[in-house]
Formats: C-alpha cells, sequence, structure tokens
C-alpha cells in the first residue's frame, strides 16, 4: 500500500486526482445507487461541463506564463453580446438550419471582440509592465461596462438553429459543447508541449527574466498568450450563449473563481511555468462529479464550494508531498 501511494504520488497530478475520483464515485454510487449512472444524470453532466472546461483552459495558458486573466467572464459575455446583437437586428426570423453570411459574420465580430481585448491586456502586461492583475482587472471592468451600457443590462435571445445546436445538440449522444471542448484540449496541449510558442509559455512562467536574458522576445510571447486566453473566452462565449439561448452581461460570473480553482487542482503552478492540459481535464471532470452528485442529493451549492475549497488543500498538499519525494530521491 505504501509503496502503491508513493508511485501515485510520483507520477503527478492526473494518477492523483484518477485515485480521488475513483474514491468520489465509489461514495456517490453507494449513495445514489443508479440514479448516478442514468444516462440523463451522465448527459447532464457532458452539457454542463464544456462552458467551465473551456473558460479553465483560457485561465490556465495565462497562468502558465505567470498571469492571470481576471477578464475572461466580461470579454466572454462582450462577444457573446456582439454576436447576438448581429443575430437579432440583421437575421431577424431566421429559423433556417442552414447557415447563413449574416451567422458567420456575427462569428467574425466576435472573434474581432475577442482579438482587441486581448491585444490590449497584452500589450499593457507585456510593453508597460503593468501587473496582470491589474491589467486584466481593468479590462474586465472596461467589458462589463460596455455590455452593461451598451444593452442596458438587457437580455439578448432568441438564436437562429445552428447557433442554438452547438450549445444544445447532439451527435451520437454526444452533446456538441462537449466535442467543441475536447476538440479545443489537443490542440491546446500540443501547442502548449509540442511548439516553440508552448517551451516559451512554460520558460516565461518559470522565470520571465532569465528567459529573456536568452534571447526570447517574451513580450511578443506574452502578447500572444493573452491574445489566445481571449479567443478561447470567445469560444466559451458562443457555448454558453447557444446553450442558453440567449445573451448577458452578468452570465457566468460565478465561473471566473472556480476556473482558478480547476486550474491549481488541475496542477498548474499558479505562479506558472508547470501544469498539462490533462491534468486540468481531470480537475473538471471531478469538480463536474460532485457538483451533480450534490445536485442529486439536494445539497446547498454552498456546501459544494465548501468541498471544492477542501479538495484544493487536499491536493496542494499532495503536491508538496509529491514535491519532497522527488527532491529526497535526487
Amino acid at each position: 500500500m505504501t509503496l502503491l501511494l508513493h508511485r501515485l504520488l510520483r507520477g503527478g497530478t492526473v494518477p492523483m486526482l484518477s485515485l480521488v475520483l475513483l474514491a468520489m464515485v465509489g461514495v456517490f454510487w453507494l449513495s445514489l445507487g443508479d440514479r448516478f449512472f442514468a444516462v440523463g444524470a451522465l448527459q447532464s453532466m457532458a452539457f454542463q461541463l464544456p462552458e467551465l472546461g473551456i473558460l479553465s483552459l483560457a485561465m490556465m495558458v495565462a497562468l502558465l506564463s505567470g498571469g492571470l486573466n481576471l477578464s475572461i467572464i466580461a470579454t466572454a459575455n462582450l462577444c457573446a453580446l456582439t454576436m447576438a446583437w448581429v443575430l437579432t437586428t440583421q437575421v431577424p426570423g431566421a429559423h433556417g438550419f442552414m447557415w447563413g453570411g449574416w451567422q458567420v459574420i456575427a462569428i467574425v465580430a466576435g472573434v474581432g471582440v475577442a482579438l482587441v481585448v486581448g491585444l490590449i491586456n497584452g500589450f499593457v502586461i507585456a510593453y508597460l509592465g503593468v501587473s496582470p492583475i491589474l491589467a486584466t482587472l481593468g479590462t474586465m471592468t472596461m467589458c462589463k461596462g460596455l455590455s452593461i451600457g451598451l444593452t442596458r443590462g438587457n437580455v439578448i435571445s432568441g438564436f437562429p438553429e445552428p447557433i442554438v445546436f452547438i450549445g444544445n445538440g447532439t451527435l451520437a449522444g454526444i452533446p456538441v459543447a462537449l466535442l467543441v471542448f475536447l476538440a479545443l484540449c489537443v490542440p491546446i496541449a500540443v501547442l502548449l508541449n509540442k511548439s516553440p510558442f508552448g517551451y516559451k509559455v512554460y520558460m516565461i512562467g518559470s522565470s520571465e527574466k532569465a528567459t529573456r536574458y536568452s534571447g526570447v522576445d517574451t513580450r511578443r510571447v506574452l502578447l500572444g498568450v493573452y491574445v489566445l486566453s481571449s479567443l478561447l473566452a470567445f469560444v466559451a462565449a458562443l457555448v454558453m450563449m447557444a446553450r442558453f439561448n440567449s445573451a448577458n452581461a452578468a452570465y457566468g460570473e460565478s465561473y471566473l473563481l472556480v476556473t482558478i480553482l480547476a486550474a491549481v487542482l488541475g496542477g498548474i503552478d499558479p505562479l506558472g511555468g508547470a501544469g498539462r492540459v490533462g491534468g486540468l481535464l481531470m480537475a473538471l471532470i471531478l469538480l463536474q462529479v460532485i457538483s451533480s452528485a450534490f445536485n442529486l442529493l439536494d445539497f446547498s451549492p454552498f456546501l459544494t464550494l465548501a468541498i471544492w475549497g477542501v479538495l484544493i488543500i487536499v491536493v496542494t498538499a499532495l503536491g508538496v508531498a509529491t514535491e519532497q519525494l522527488r527532491n529526497s530521491s535526487r
């Protein structure tokens, strides 16, 4: 038993989270029986996971560079409202399932908003030297102000079927939104782990000064980091507006701290330079399993937050133990 625990600790975040996930599934199966594994319950988890997952990817990219992006939710809402405005004012009554020119223009407009916000974040952080917390707090406030000011806080709803299908449709029983999330995980993992850009992001997260002295244009890389983070927020915006068939300046605000929790729980170093997409994916599954099980048990959502807090403490402690084991074996 001691040897097994030693191997799990040395194996990293994914084996540890797998062990915790198996334990949680066992506990919830004993408590809920077949209800926990019912098709409806599993499909509900699959519909809820993608938007938080994509936003967590956006947060992860910034954290790996040693930064933070507090503007991902506000960026997503501004992108969604921009797309919603185009869809509802330029395509009134378009309920067919075929993609039209204005729907493509709406997507392009959302991408444009995400690019502008990402460039502002990247420029202020990389070229002006402003703290990522302050810079992204500023853009978060700016985006939220624009979203509320331009819509007066109102909801924009009623989108064409191809848009709604992204958030509510299924292919072979699998939610399209989940397929979108998984399709993003692969290229992001490859980009971070196999490309020169990814290596530079990890280097900057470990030591920006040393990376700069080694000849890397750290400012350009950081600019790319925050543009990528904003583009991921745009994809989350598309999924959220499609699932709710509406857009609003206040959607998803509770997700901000949860994305940080998921990233840290998944083994991403909050100081930068370490972490993998696989660990983040395992953390998201674990959090979703706990949330869905507690919902089936009619527990308070606040208790779910408390359990998530306990998990982050336990996994952080295990991470310290892992580091100590690795240091002792050298």
